[in-house]
This record gives C-alpha cells, structure tokens and sequence, in this order.
C-alpha cells in the first residue's frame, strides 16, 4: 500500500499550498544563484521528510504491536473507515480537535520558525522544513493514520517519507517559482483530494478483508503469534 503515500502527497500538496504555502513564499532562498537555490530548496524539503519520517518510525512501532497481536488487518479496515467517514460525515470529527492539547507546543513550533525564517544559513532550511513538518496538518494526520497499518518502524517511515516526497514536486515550484496557483485550477484539484482520500480509504478496507486480490486485498500473512502457535 506504499503508493497510498505518494497519492496523498501528490494530490495533498494542492491542499499543502494553502496551508504551508505562506512559509514556503517567505523562505529566504538566494534568488542570485541557481544552485543555492535549488540546494536551500532540497534542504528544506529533505527537513519536513525528516520531521514526517520521525513521526512515520512512531505509528510504524505502533502497527507493528497490532501486526504482532494478530490485529493488523481488523486496523486496516478501521483506518479505510475512518478515512472514508471523515469526507463522508464530517461532522462527526469537526468537534474533535488535537490542536488543543498540543497549543503550547505548536506555538513553540511557530516562534522557532519565525526565528530560523530570519536567518539565511544553508542550514537554516533544514530546520525550517523538520519544524513546518511538525505543524498540525489534516492530510498529515490522515497519512499518520494509515501509517499505523505498517508492520514494521522501517515500513511506518518508508510510508511517511514517501508522502512527503509526494508534495516535493509542487513544494518546490511554489518555492522556486512563488505564487503559481494562477496556473493551475486549484479549485478543481482541491474536490479532487476528498476522492482520492475515500478511494485510498476503500482501498485499506480491501486490504484488511484479505480477499486474496494481488496487490490490492491479499491474503493475511502469518503473525508471530500464529507462527509460534505452529511451531508447538
């Protein structure tokens, strides 16, 4: 389901221009050379990689304790229920809101970048991207989420690392290029993201069935537990 990732990071970063879009026209890239700009640029994506990995390698050690109590596939399913009525009925996570707990620490996230945003050291854009990574953002929560089904702290980050990779390609134009939702139908692309997250959210729904359908719903692997349970 590794192609989930980059699905949401390619059509999220539509989403990712308005709500990171303000950091990303202020980065103080060198507009006189080509080269360091593209390097400021790469630095700063390679930070919120970073940040998503991190968090990637958390949710991956939590999928892995549901893969080793044989819960993995019931979590699939309950992942693509979740993304599917978070677009289907709103309303019943509109009321639910963990920026609230965490206000102090992403206020904290915000001084720091509003500090590092002044300065203009190579490594700066590194720090301003982990610290953007850690923003509150709903496609991040939604891509944390279907990290969870990982079975492994390496799958969990591959997972995180390849949604953020999805969002570098537009990132880096707005970056490089400013303001270019003038040239896109941003519009149209943002309907198109409650979509793709309901066809990703069935598409974990299948996964967890095991309905033996190759790359798409196979069948259960066999857990520890199961594993041991033969060995005797």
């Amino acid at each position: 389901m590794m192609y989930t990732a980059l699905l949401f990071g390619l059509f999220g970063s539509f989403h990712c221009i308005g709500m990171c879009g303000p950091i990303a026209f202020v980065l103080p890239i060198n507009r006189t050379s080509r080269f360091k700009s593209i390097l400021q640029t790469s630095l700063y994506h390679l930070g919120r990689i970073f940040s998503y990995s991190l968090i990637g390698a958390l949710f991956g050690l939590l999928g892995k304790g549901f893969y080793f109590f044989g819960l993995q596939q019931q979590l699939s399913i309950v992942v693509g229920l979740v993304m599917i009525l978070s677009i289907a009925v709103p309303r019943l996570f509109s009321k639910m809101s963990i920026a609230r707990p965490v206000l102090k620490f992403t206020n904290r996230i915000k001084n720091s970048l509003g500090s590092s945003l002044k300065k203009k050291e190579n490594s700066t854009f590194f720090t301003i991207g982990f610290l953007n990574g850690l923003l509150p953002c709903g496609l991040v929560y939604m891509a944390m989420i279907a990290s969870l089904t990982s079975t492994s702290v390496l799958e969990g980050v591959t997972y995180m690392a390849l949604f953020g990779l999805g969002t570098v390609p537009l990132m880096s134009a707005v970056v490089l290029l400013g303001n270019i939702t003038s040239y896109v139908n941003r519009q149209k692309i943002q309907k198109l993201i409650p979509v793709v997250v309901v066809v990703i959210g069935v598409f974990f729904v299948l996964r967890g069935l095991g309905l033996g359908i190759p790359y798409v719903s196979p069948k259960p692997m066999v857990n520890l537990i199961d594993a041991v349970e033969t060995c005797h």
